[in-house]
C-alpha cells in the first residue's frame, strides 16, 4: 500500500511539473495567461507514464 502512496505522489508532481513549465516558459507578453488545454494533456500523459515506470515488479522472475 505503502508503494501505491509514492506512485501518486510521483505522477502527480511530475504532471504538476508540466503544467508548472508549460505556464512559465510561454513569454510574458502574449495574451490569454493560463493553462492550455496540450499543456494539460502532456500533464496528464506524463502523469501517467511515471505511473507506469514506477510500477512494482510482478512475481514473475526475470528471463
Amino acid at each position: 500500500m505503502r508503494d501505491r502512496g509514492m506512485r501518486t505522489f510521483l505522477a502527480v508532481l511530475a504532471g504538476l511539473a508540466v503544467i508548472y513549465f508549460g505556464v512559465t516558459g510561454r513569454g510574458s507578453t502574449e495574451e490569454g495567461g493560463g493553462v492550455s488545454g496540450g499543456v494539460v494533456l502532456l500533464a496528464v500523459l506524463a502523469a501517467a507514464l511515471v505511473w507506469h515506470l514506477t510500477k512494482p515488479a510482478g512475481d514473475k522472475p526475470v528471463k
